[in-house]
């Protein structure tokens, strides 16, 4: 909180939130492996709630790894998926 009261804080670059002592009392980082981009160090949820704990369960998609399975979904064949990829559109 500021003088007058109002809560706020610093705005940090990302490695200044890897750096903060109180996400590192907190123990808020928590690292995944992707199989392209290696080793990946994520800041976690600043909550712990005791029946519902979250923790990282896999790395971020990669860009388009989902492409064919969201187009099948929303009802294109693997034909005209084919042609999407072979005109670059996806």
């Amino acid at each position: 909180m500021n003088e007058k009261g109002v809560p706020c804080g610093p705005i940090y670059t990302i490695d200044q939130v890897f750096d903060d002592p109180q996400v590192k009392h907190l123990n808020l980082t928590d690292t995944v492996t992707s199989s392209e981009l290696g080793e990946m160090r994520f800041v976690t949820q600043p909550i712990n709630m005791s029946r519902t704990p979250s923790s990282l369960a896999a790395p971020p998609p990669t860009c388009g790894q989902h492409s064919d399975e969201i187009l099948r979904d929303i009802g294109y064949s693997d034909d005209a998926i084919a042609d999407l990829r072979k005109r670059d559109v996806v």
